[in-house]
């Protein structure tokens, strides 16, 4: 069986016999607390303002591209349509079976090859936005990381 230690009524008794002694201990417990608060609420501050300069730029370069590539995308579909419909009359005014083969070819390849110029431009762009969003995120660890070899 555990023996529970006894406490000393001395202790009680002193708190007691002098209000002004509990009156300070708890001043200094509620001041050291809110000294602590405080360093906790400047460092969260601190630590919001820093993401919100690494998300601003990134939310920036994501949505300047997402109008990019939806620019590109739709000038490759109306690309797209128009040479199908110039195909279409191509096709309808085709006076043989193999002048209708030569042109269904002809288009083939130069959809192939608009495709394949579509895709870089696409790969390029996304490339180019990948290496502007890492950015921000590799400076703040590079900081990071310089602040804690500094410690």
């Amino acid at each position: 069986m555990t023996k529970v230690p006894e406490r000393s009524f001395e202790t009680i008794e002193n708190l007691a016999s002098s209000p002004l002694k509990v009156a300070d201990q708890i001043g200094a417990a509620v001041e050291t607390g809110n000294k602590q608060l405080t360093e906790v609420f400047l460092k969260f501050a601190s630590s919001t303002e820093e993401t919100q300069k690494i998300l601003t730029p990134i939310f920036e370069t994501t949505k300047q591209v997402g109008y990019e590539l939806s620019r590109k995308a739709i000038a490759a579909l109306q690309a797209n349509t128009e040479a199908g419909f110039s195909h279409l009359q191509a096709l309808l005014s085709a006076a043989s079976p193999s002048q209708v083969f030569e042109l269904q070819s002809s288009f083939l390849h130069k959809r192939v090859d608009a495709s394949i110029e579509n895709a870089k431009e696409f790969g390029a762009l996304v490339t180019k936005a990948a290496a502007q969003i890492s950015k921000p995120i590799r400076d703040a660890s590079d900081k990071v990381l310089t602040d804690l070899q500094a410690r």
